[in-house]
This record gives C-alpha cells, structure tokens and sequence, in this order.
C-alpha cells in the first residue's frame, strides 16, 4: 500500500513537466496555492524540448484567420523578452521573395498587420531587403533578389520549463520528476492520486482539491488511463521534426523559406557554431516517446533548404536532429500544418466534485497566457487565490534590462577574471544573474572542479542536479543546456560517472 504523503491537502496538483504544467505550477505557487506538479520523466523531456525554439506570434498562422492567436502571441514576445533576457532574446528573419509567393504588396500588408497587432514596442519593425547588397543574400542563390525582414525572438525552450519549475518551487510548489501518476480518483471532495518513484518504485499518495492534466501528448491516457474518465479527448498527435548541421552562413539573422508544398522552414543560427533547420509536420499514431526523424523528414528538409542556399545541403552536413510529437487540438483541419496552434481548456467537474482541467493544445509561446486562462477557469474553486501576478514577474535569473547580457557578461568577468568570454557569455545565457551563484566563491577554473569539456565543470553539473533537476548527462547536455553538441564519448562518460557518484545520485533538487 502507498504512504499518504506527509504534507497536508495540496490545492492543485498537475501532472506534467512540460512548458504548460510549469507555467501553471508556477502562476499557482504565485497566488498563494498549494501545487504539486509530478513529472514521469525529465522536466521538457518531450514535445517541450523539441520545438523550432522561436517565440513567435506566428505569420503563417495569418493565412487562416486565428487573430486571437496572433495577437496573444505577438503581445507574449515582449512580455517573455523582458522576464527572460538571458534565455529569449530578439531575432530578425528574412524571408527571400519569389514567384511562387503572395504578390509583394500582400506581403508587405501581412507583415503591417504583423508588425502592428501586437502592441510592439521593443523590437525593430519590418523593412525590404535588396538581397544583391545585403549579407543576407551571400548565402543565397542568386536568382533570389529581394526580401522582407521582420521581429520575432529566440528562446532556449527546455530551459523556460525548468525556470519555470524553479520559479514554482522557490515559491513553495513541490516539483517531482521522473514520477509517474499511477491512477487518480475523486474521493470525498478531493482527488487522491497514487504516485510512483520510477527510479526506486516507492508509492505514496497525495490529495488535491483540483487535478491538472497537462500531459501534452499523453492528455488522453492521463483522462481515460490514470483519471478513469469516459471523456473524449481531441486531441490530435503531429511530429515535428529537425536537423542541425555545421554553420551555414555568417550573420546572425535567421531565415524563413515557403516551399512549393506550402510548408514554412527555417534556418536559424544555433549554438554559435551551428544552423538549425526545420520543421516537418506529419500526422503520428503510436506513443510519443518513441517519436524520432525519418530518413525521409531528413531528406525532405535538406532538399527544402537547398532549393534557396548556393551550396546545397545534404546528409552529410547533418551533425544531430531530434523530433517531437505537438499535441495540438483537433479541429477538424486536412492537413497537419493547417490544425490550431491555440490551446484549448476543459473543464470536467459536477456539484460536490474536485475539478479536472485539461490542456489540449497551446504552443510555447503563449504558455504564460494559457496559465493565466487555467487559473481563470478554476478560479470558482479557489476563491482565496491571489490576483494574476506573472506578466510583469522575471525568471529566476532574469533580473536585469532585456538588452543587458553583454553587459552582464562583462561584469561577470570582472568578478571572475579567469572566466574565458565565451564561458562567461554562455554562463549569463543560461543562469542570468544566477550566474554568480553558480559560481559561487570561486577564484579560479581549479575552483570549479573538472572541465568535461566545452566549459562544463563540477560545480556547474552540481547546482544543475541540486537546483534543476538534473538527473541524467542527457538531462545536462540536451535539456539544460546544449553542450552535447560539442563534448566527445570521454567527456560523456566522465559525466555520467561523476553524476552517478553516491553524493549525488539520487539526491532530490532542492
């Protein structure tokens, strides 16, 4: 039999650690609730981790008609840009013209409404682009002439999901990882949920006035698997997949291409030393752990790309890729590109009976607006929770002006004199003003113990397992940050040892 866990009656417990159950853990936290949120796996283990890694309001999603969308979207970027400077940051994309697009005066309109719908106020308006003198046309072929640049921003997306989870538990929330909701009951006003450990197999129990499921792509096993519910889900599964290859080009702006299908695909400058191609879209069936890019996905984007590059793209550029299963809401659409990006939220509850919210749908982007709506819709059942807090609240670690990395990245050379620049400037993009404490008393690289390679030291990998959760090396190389690209097999196991050390293996984040 389970233990009942030791800590009274929780308000809110969620199940999953992806964007949207942190988002909403955290808002809950804000206001004063009790949270729990449990997590099968790592924290963005799934569709959180494998996104474009674009905070965008969406062009393409102009075409049909969701306004709502775009406007919430577009609004969203700023706001995140200045909660977290360190791991959003602004990004220009130029998108080539050609025969095969809207005729350019339609485009220049698209791009008016894009660049006004929103309210923005930080970052730089669109403007044409004679590809024939610009850096961004070097790179193209060169029957490419002319091109519009616009705003959008970047974000380092597994990272959002685990300061978001920092952010909940720093204000009292109970983060669980790689624990599984077995099932879950009403029972007496509440829900009682059995939990199990997935490394040791222990069970207890917790009790909630009101259960989430933001499950992402398993929403629907949580509703009829876990709950026991009869309740349809509509939920409809499509993979995105996507390649990174060796740089591409030099400047720092980001490409964005139609293809003669219809489909859009980016290129964007990765890791400084990289260029990140994608996506697909492709109806999936089965179970969205196992999602992985076929040969033909890879094909498809590598033959997308060349049609518009000078040098074509091939397999052989192709140093690592990685697929992700969206769990966007059925709508009804033919076609996978063509289904919502909005999010929808049910609510299942009847006279007497604790509530279920469910998440279907939702991307990145407006997160922090879905779990201001979650909160809305079960603000009936907590009438003592506090008032929406999060638009104007930083990220742990992004506490300073959104334009201000460089010159956080400085003053933490100055304080840590033996800090390479590059170091130093990775460091700030992912701990922000954190970046200190990671640090700590340090006085030279020695002090930090063990380089792995690429930066990573000891105390780096420590304060990742002790403060974010950090179980595994691809918790901390592919979720964390993304220095798997770079480190080699001895650097790999060198980490893996030194995680799997009695100290530290098994030790629960603080």
């Amino acid at each position: 039999m389970p233990t009942v866990d030791d800590k009274a009656v929780q308000d809110l417990f969620v199940i999953g650690g992806g964007v949207n159950g942190c988002g909403i853990a955290r808002d809950a936290a804000g206001r004063g609730l009790g949270v729990t949120l449990v997590e099968k796996g790592d924290l963005a283990g799934a569709t959180s981790s494998a996104s474009t890694k674009l905070i965008h309001g969406g062009l393409r999603y102009l075409e049909y008609r969701e306004f709502r969308l775009v406007r919430e979207a577009l609004i969203e970027r700023e706001v995140l840009l200045r909660a977290a400077p360190h791991i959003v940051w602004p990004l220009r994309f130029v998108l080539p013209h050609h025969a095969g697009l809207r005729p350019w005066p339609l485009l220049r309109l698209g791009l008016f409404l894009y660049d006004h719908l929103g309210g923005r106020r930080i970052l730089p308006p669109t403007r044409a682009l004679d590809l024939r003198g610009d850096p961004a046309g070097e790179p193209l072929r060169p029957d490419y002439r002319r091109a519009f640049e616009y705003s959008d921003c970047w974000v380092e997306d597994a990272r959002l999901v685990v300061l978001n989870a920092r952010d909940a538990a720093d204000r009292g929330a109970t983060v669980l990882t790689r624990t599984r909701c077995v099932s879950a009951r009403r029972e007496g006003g509440l829900w009682r949920a059995v939990l199990r450990d997935e490394t040791t197999g222990a069970q207890r129990e917790v009790a909630a006035r009101a259960l989430v499921n933001a499950a992402g792509p398993w929403a629907a096993d949580v509703l009829a698997g876990v709950a026991g519910l009869n309740t349809p889900a509509r939920v409809r599964l499509v993979k995105g997949s996507h390649i990174v290859t060796r740089r591409l080009y030099d400047h720092d702006r980001c490409y964005i291409f139609q293809n003669a299908d219809g489909r859009i695909c980016f290129a964007i400058p990765y890791e400084e030393e990289f260029t990140l191609i994608g996506t697909t879209d492709e109806e999936f069936t089965g179970d969205p752990a196992t999602a992985a890019i076929s040969e033909a996905e890879t094909d498809y984007l590598c033959r997308a790309v060349s049609g518009y590059f000078r040098r074509p793209v091939t397999r052989d550029d192709v140093v690592w890729s990685y697929a992700g299963v969206r769990p966007l809401y059925d709508d009804g659409a033919s076609r996978a590109q063509e289904a919502t990006r909005d999010y929808v939220l049910t609510l299942d509850h009847k006279a007497a009976e604790a509530p279920l919210l469910s998440v279907f749908g939702g991307k990145i982007t407006t997160y922090r607006r879905l779990a201001e709506a979650a909160m809305a819709k079960l603000a009936p059942h907590f009438p003592e929770a506090g008032a929406p807090w999060t638009a104007a609240a930083p990220l742990p670690g992004g506490d300073f002006p959104w334009d201000g990395a460089p010159a956080l990245a400085a003053a933490l050379r100055r304080d840590y004199p033996f800090l390479a620049e590059p170091l130093a400037r990775r460091l700030v993009r992912q701990y922000g003003t954190r970046a200190k404490a990671v640090l700590g008393e340090a006085r030279g690289m020695a002090d930090l113990g063990r380089d792995f390679g690429a930066g990573l030291t000891e105390r780096e990998v420590v304060w990742q397992m002790r403060k974010e959760w950090a179980r595994e090396p691809e918790d901390v190389l592919w979720r964390r940050s993304k220095l798997g690209l770079r480190l080699d097999a001895a650097g790999r196991a060198a980490l893996a040892r030194f995680m799997a050390t009695p100290a530290l293996a098994g030790r629960a984040a603080e």
